[in-house]
């Protein structure tokens, strides 16, 4: 990331690998992109719509960035992408149990293929640290389980998804 600063106009370039991303006042931009067609081959393929997973939407009023093409592929991978959704990440009062209820808990089966259960928070973790900071909470309650998951851990990471 370098930027430059003069006068209340300024220009931030950012680069990664072999993509560059301009932000800046209109003059400096500009004059940056003039600056490194000079000395490098290179086109310039007008306002960013996707980086590193995220989709930029450019609208009048401002930007709008999101992850839709990231949501439906984990969706698609764990075969939720026909499932209903839900308004809210988590039920209400999932956590709390009966004293009954308590050992029967202590005796479920671990849930079958671990890895997936881990995929599934690992894909969620990266859209809670992007876009979706509303699924935080219930995530992070899924994610305790992650050592020995159960069928029951995994409806909640379905609920989630």
């Amino acid at each position: 990331c370098f930027s430059k600063e003069n006068n209340m106009k300024f220009v931030i370039l950012v680069v990664y690998v072999d993509d560059i991303n301009l932000i800046g006042t209109p003059i400096e931009l500009k004059r940056a992109i003039d600056y490194l067609k000079n000395d490098f081959e290179m086109k310039d393929l007008g306002r960013t719509k996707l980086c590193l997973g995220l989709q930029m939407e450019h609208l009048t009023n401002g930007n709008f960035v999101h992850q839709s093409a990231f949501t439906e592929k984990v969706l698609k991978r764990f075969y939720m992408d026909g499932a209903h959704p839900l308004s809210t990440p988590m039920i209400v009062r999932s956590l709390e149990v009966s004293k009954d209820r308590l050992d029967s808990i202590r005796d479920e089966e671990p849930f079958g293929p671990k890895l997936s259960y881990l995929s599934a928070i690992g894909a969620l973790m990266y859209l809670v640290n992007a876009t979706r900071p509303d699924i935080t909470f219930s995530l992070n309650l899924s994610a305790r389980h992650s050592s020995s998951p159960t069928q029951r851990h995994w409806y909640k990471v379905k609920h989630i998804l």
